[in-house]
């Protein structure tokens, strides 16, 4: 009998708590309901506008997933925080404590997110692309891979190279890929006293005869320097990126083969010894 009686009497203070903040519970309960709806539904509009923005830039699709997935997921924490404390939740201590744990994890990975960064910066801004040619952090290769973290590269000897990107994205590096056109340069050698005007007439029929040289701009032949032991020709063309290293090897060749028909000699260092006798 005093067990019903302690239900009973549980009951009225429930009835009586419910009936005098009932109606202010509810209105917060339907309050907090309304924004998460309402939230939810702004943070997929915002997240498809953002979607269409990097895809309209061109942004590399790995990165746009990532940043899409890290965005939601913020702005998802902060309404759910938002919605929590329109019911009354203390959340200043929880927000403290993971304001602190993130912290220490973040100086516990600080060279982590340093490389994090970098591919981020590296994906947005592009200063190179899978399939170009760089020379970067002491390294020359071909782009293989561009990861968050890491930049794989493969050397003109198949070797496989692993660059952190925090390093990559904040020093110096060359784009060989870049532009759609590189110039050549060759310093070929004549002997002294042989006929400077028949060399650089021999290597202007060499340039005009390939067809890979460019005509705009023109080859650009001079007398460069007077060595010690050669008089050094200049001589500069433009071509293709993807044939820069065949016209430079094959112009080497045919002036080798070519300079003795033309009655020119191939230099190479010499030192003359005179004595005289006392």
């Amino acid at each position: 009998m005093e067990n019903l009686n302690d239900l009973t009497g549980q009951a009225d203070q429930f009835m009586a708590w419910l009936t005098e903040n009932g109606i202010a519970w509810g209105l917060k309960l339907l309050s907090a309901v309304v924004v998460l709806i309402i939230g939810l539904w702004i943070i997929r509009a915002v997240m498809n506008r953002v979607g269409k923005m990097m895809k309209k830039n061109d942004t590399d699709p790995s990165l746009r997933s990532f940043l899409r997935s890290m965005l939601s997921i913020t702005l998802k924490i902060l309404l759910f925080i938002s919605v929590l404390m329109m019911l009354g939740i203390e959340m200043t201590s929880f927000i403290a404590i993971l304001g602190a744990a993130g912290l220490a994890v973040g100086l516990a990975l600080s060279g982590t997110l340093q490389n994090f960064a970098g591919g981020v910066m590296i994906l947005l801004f592009k200063p190179f692309k899978v399939g170009d040619l760089i020379d970067a952090q002491g390294y020359l290769g071909v782009v293989k891979e561009i990861q968050i973290f890491i930049t794989v590269l493969t050397t003109p000897d198949n070797k496989t190279i692993i660059i952190p990107n925090g390093g990559l994205s904040t020093g110096s590096l060359t784009n060989y890929s870049s532009e759609p056109t590189r110039r050549v340069d060759w310093s070929f050698g004549i002997a002294y006293g042989d006929d400077y005007d028949k060399a650089k007439a021999m290597i202007l029929d060499m340039l005009k005869n390939d067809k890979r040289i460019l005509s705009d701009p023109e080859p650009f032949v001079a007398l460069g320097e007077m060595a010690d032991s050669s008089v050094n020709i200049t001589t500069r063309a433009w071509v293709k990126g993807a044939d820069y290293w065949g016209v430079f090897f094959d112009m080497n060749e045919q002036f080798y083969k070519n300079a003795d028909k033309h009655g020119l000699s191939i230099p190479f260092p010499q030192m003359d010894v005179h004595l005289d006798k006392a």
